[in-house]
């Protein structure tokens, strides 16, 4: 039992050495001195270099690989950055052409407003409140003159019915007194008439 144990510690450790030892040469195999980040170039060079006292020799061919690369990484982000400038400053202009349209809109939207707000009423701007007030007014007015003329004209009317009857009335008294008046004129010549045919 004790020499099983054993043999699978032995087995265990060595499994974990093979596996630490493969990762640090796959680590290894990762390091590029022609392809990957500056970071890993620079890496590669450290590990790649011999050492001699506490100083690391480098091949020269190297460093001016290592050189030349950083110098095409700083060219890259150098265009980069001035195309980033670009983008951020054709943005601005946009943005500060977009601000002057809202600001446009803005006075546009405060013109109509205002404009919707106020009624134009013989080239006087007014509100709509003051507008509403004087329209109300006018109705107001209009309504008591019209209340006015009616109180009149019914007044008028029944003085003209009155007076109508009254003409009537005084149409058929005349018609009476005339009728009478001929009564007694025919009645006075008849009178008359006997008078003078007595004395023949």
């Amino acid at each position: 039992m004790k020499l099983f144990k054993s043999s699978v510690l032995i087995i265990f450790t060595c499994l974990l050495a093979s596996q630490s030892f493969s990762q640090s040469n796959d680590d290894d195999d990762k390091l590029s001195l022609n392809s990957g980040t500056i970071d890993s170039q620079f890496e590669y060079i450290i590990q790649k270099s011999n050492k001699y006292q506490d100083y690391k020799v480098v091949k020269k061919a190297w460093l001016y690989t290592l050189k030349s690369h950083t110098l095409d990484s700083l060219s890259a982000v150098r265009k980069d950055l001035v195309a980033t400038q670009n983008v951020v400053s054709n943005q601005e202009q946009e943005i500060s052409g977009l601000k002057e349209k809202l600001n446009s809109t803005q006075i546009d939207l405060d013109q109509t407003n205002l404009e919707k707000d106020n009624m134009s009423l013989f080239g006087l701007q007014l509100g709509k409140s003051n507008y509403n007030i004087l329209m109300w007014s006018i109705i107001g007015a209009l309504l008591a003159l019209l209340l006015f003329f009616i109180y009149k004209y019914n007044n008028s009317n029944a003085v003209t019915k009155e007076a109508k009857h009254n003409l009537s009335e005084i149409e058929e008294e005349f018609e009476e007194h005339r009728r009478s008046a001929l009564e007694r004129e025919q009645k006075v010549r008849r009178q008359l008439q006997d008078e003078l045919n007595k004395h023949k």
